[in-house]
């Protein structure tokens, strides 16, 4: 089941496109915000959702060449729905910022973000990395979200 798992998420984070990260310590420190996030998680739809981040962040680490971690083994009776979940999670995401963009008469297909847009300072900081008008983003974005499906 590994392979195939593997493969997907070899396919997923190619379809997803993100840049490669310097230097190469911020996967790991991205995983380590990560586990820290998990551990202290108060409910379990939280932790299920920080559980998520941390596959996520290991599976990119490994996707980019920096291995931070090895994946836990995947069960598909115990991780099916958390999969399901993490890939949903960050589409919604990826999709979300590029019709924003698309919003904003920006070229959508060069805006490949996953960060969590339901903070305005993230949607800024998404505007000055594709220099988008910060202030007609930042609208769209708020807009968006009243519509847009984002899991926690």
């Amino acid at each position: 089941m590994r392979p195939t798992v593997d493969a997907l998420l070899r396919r997923w984070h190619r379809m997803l496109g993100l840049s490669r990260q310097s230097p190469p310590s911020w996967y790991r420190d991205r995983l380590r915000e990560e586990l820290q996030e998990r551990r202290t998680a108060k409910t379990s739809l939280r932790k299920f959702s920080e559980t998520s981040d941390v596959i996520f962040s290991i599976s990119r680490a490994r996707y980019d060449g920096f291995p931070v971690r090895t994946l836990p083994p995947f069960v598909a009776s115990r991780d099916a729905l958390l999969y399901t979940y993490m890939l949903a999670k960050y589409t919604l995401r990826w999709k979300f910022y590029r019709t924003a963009a698309i919003l904003c008469n920006a070229p959508c297909d060069k805006v490949r973000e996953v960060i969590n847009p339901r903070k305005d300072h993230k949607l800024d900081e998404v505007a000055s990395r594709y220099q988008i008008d910060p202030v007609e983003f930042r609208r769209v974005g708020r807009q968006l979200r009243r519509v847009w499906p984002l899991l926690p």
